[in-house]
């Protein structure tokens, strides 16, 4: 059943497409700023055997604000809320009687919020270290719909620490950068604690057109005593991988509009589904 098998793939992939370009720190009175709708929309899913099944279609579709602000040359604030989370379940009909077998439903509610602080360790011309401190706020719906697995946030407080260690180059002479990080994520309430880790690579071109390949992997440590979960898009023992196209266009030098498309390539208790993101931003240097 679907309903023991979902996770929260879909907010961790919106928060990943949140983030602004090269994740070094702003500076002191400098910010990113970003207002951006995703929407996955899956009939399949990831087994705890990594396998695919298929189930009731369900979808999440989260309306989200993100910003960065600079407080000093070191230390940026972080945050990331969902405005708008509606999780739903789509009526299923019998292809053979034409009877409702159980009906559709949504939940709409604010999603968990993320606040965090991000203190620059080492820049130069030729690298930068970073590490990110955040922490995801139990705000959403734990419980919602008939059998309560239509959720919008999971009910435990987590603390994510992460370093990012950035370096600059050029291919062919144009100006590109990459970038790795790996984090740990403590989290409470019997849920496991996980491993994050990924990169991306991505440069902009004429002064106009940014683009960005991104890969995010999380796994679990297996060491939470939770058990029962999974009635909604919140779970234990969460595991995925999954690659991210992103092209964003400056219409002026701060504003601009940006899309995303992440594609997941294996997962455990997860949606086997695409997200798509679509955003307005302001790019205050």
């Amino acid at each position: 059943m679907m309903t023991n098998k979902i996770i929260k793939i879909a907010i961790v992939l919106v928060m990943i497409t949140q983030m602004s370009y090269g994740q070094w720190n702003k500076g002191k009175g400098n910010g990113y700023y970003k207002l951006a709708a995703s929407s996955l929309v899956a009939d399949e899913h990831f087994t705890s055997a990594k396998e695919k099944d298929p189930n009731i279609t369900r979808g999440n579709f989260v309306v989200s604000a993100y910003g960065e602000y600079g407080i000093s040359d070191k230390i940026d604030l972080i945050a990331y809320v969902p405005l708008l989370a509606r999780v739903y379940q789509n009526k299923q009909v019998s292809g053979k009687t034409g009877n409702t077998i159980s009906d559709g439903e949504a939940v709409n509610s604010i999603g968990d919020i993320d606040l965090g602080v991000r203190y620059g360790i080492l820049k130069n011309d030729l690298i930068a270290l970073s590490g990110t401190l955040k922490l995801g706020l139990p705000t959403g719906k734990k419980s919602g719909g008939t059998d309560g697995s239509l959720q919008t946030g999971d009910g435990e407080f987590n603390q994510l620490l992460q370093l990012d260690l950035g370096v600059p180059f050029k291919i062919s002479g144009h100006n590109w950068y990459g970038k790795i990080y790996s984090g740990f994520n403590n989290r409470n309430n019997g849920y496991s604690d996980e491993y994050h880790f990924g990169g991306e690579i991505g440069s902009k071109f004429y002064d106009k057109v940014f683009i960005a390949l991104k890969s995010s992997n999380v796994r679990s440590f297996n060491n939470g005593n939770l058990v029962g979960t999974g009635q909604g898009i919140f779970a234990n023992n969460v595991e995925y991988t999954n690659l991210g196209l992103e092209a964003a266009y400056y219409i002026s030098t701060k504003f601009g509009v940006s899309l995303n498309y992440t594609e997941i390539l294996s997962g455990k208790i997860t949606y086997a589904a695409p997200t798509y993101s679509a955003g307005l931003f302001l790019d205050i240097q």
